[in-house]
């Protein structure tokens, strides 16, 4: 078992003082500003959390490896410390996490919302080990040379230069060891198939429609096995949909919250 992580080495960014509280959990090369659109305009509405991920950002690093069920363990921590339920936001691995947090800590999570995300790479043995073999690429290269060559694969090719930027700063400044080789490991390692039927949370499943990394198909996987989910494209976005068109993912975030707080309403 992995060592559990202590909250209080968690950097967590928040805004908003009501509404429903919505926890959001970001890629494997990112971190709360990854967000920052969300908490741009969201924060009248919504309570925000984003996390930097344990060894990620502003986060202290973990004393030891770090697998799926501890990341999800500390996103319940951290749901606990705020109130004891949450919608939860998972992009990427974020979204990995939070489908193991939903299946793992049922009472904690009223709802999800999961964006461009799969049900992990352990699903593919090709994929895991190109998984496991970034943080080799990451120590050879440093974080500045390893975001300007992996960064623009997050978005569109139709992405402004601006958003590429920032894609790439965000991660420069995110990426480190040994964080990053543990969140590469649990992700190499993941494979949630044989949970996704158990999952009772009301599940938004977006994708970018022009997703070069998980793409469509995984997305359409989850929406598949899941008991209560329902399935969005977002059109001319990549893999980070949430930036990339943040009016179009919002508005269809919201419309889900809405639903999921009162699920009978359209019956």
């Amino acid at each position: 078992m992995s060592a559990p992580y202590d909250l209080a080495g968690l950097h967590v960014e928040e805004a908003g003082d009501h509404g429903p509280l919505l926890l959001c959990l970001h890629g494997i090369g990112s971190s709360s500003a990854s967000f920052a659109p969300q908490f741009a305009t969201l924060g009248a509405q919504l309570r925000l959390l984003a996390w930097d991920a344990p060894g990620y950002g502003a986060s202290a690093d973990p004393q030891g490896p770090l697998d799926l069920d501890t990341y999800a363990d500390t996103a319940a921590a951290l749901i606990r410390a705020r109130g004891g339920c949450a919608h939860v936001l998972g992009v990427s691995w974020g979204g990995v996490i939070a489908l193991r947090l939903a299946a793992r800590h049922p009472a904690l999570v009223a709802s999800l919302i999961i964006a461009d995300s799969s049900a992990g790479s352990g699903t593919d043995q090709d994929r895991a080990d190109a998984m496991r073999a970034r943080a080799a690429e990451l120590a050879a290269a440093g974080p500045r040379a390893f975001a300007e060559r992996r960064g623009p694969r997050l978005v569109s090719d139709t992405a402004p230069a601006a958003l590429v930027r920032r894609v790439v700063d965000t991660m420069a400044r995110s990426v480190r060891l040994p964080g990053y080789r543990y969140a590469a490991d649990s992700m190499a390692a993941a494979d949630l198939r044989g949970d996704l039927p158990g999952i009772t949370a009301p599940t938004l499943v977006l994708c970018g429609d022009r997703d070069r990394v998980t793409g469509p198909d995984a997305s359409q996987i989850l929406a598949g096995a899941l008991h209560r989910s329902a399935y969005v494209i977002v059109k001319d976005a990549g893999h980070l949909a949430n930036q990339e068109q943040p009016e179009a993912f919002d508005a269809w975030l919201l419309a889900h919250l809405r639903i999921a707080a009162h699920p009978d309403a359209d019956r």
